[in-house]
């Protein structure tokens, strides 16, 4: 997988602002840029995971340097990630 430095650059960005909107979602947690960008990224994984699952398809990709990015499965994802860390988290 090869990526353009402007191509690399436009990833990062969205996946920071996937990132934000699913801490957003799911309440905001400590961090910053890199811990948005972070779950930008894993909630592209685990968002589409989650999706093909359930049958569903994903209305809103991205195509950067001719490779598809799942924005809206990535901020859904993201918002799980956070509500399970919310829930392990949690002191009694």
């Amino acid at each position: 997988m090869t990526f353009t430095l402007p191509g690399l650059l436009l990833l990062l960005v969205i996946a920071a602002v996937c990132g934000a909107v699913g801490r957003a979602i799911a309440g905001d947690i400590r961090g910053g840029l890199i811990v948005s960008i972070a779950l930008g990224f894993i909630g592209a994984l685990i968002g589409p995971w989650v999706a093909a699952q359930l049958g569903l398809s994903e209305p809103f990709m991205v195509h950067i340097s001719g490779h598809a990015y799942p924005v809206l499965w990535s901020i859904i994802g993201a918002a799980i990630v956070v509500a399970i860390m919310h829930v392990f988290s949690r002191r009694a």
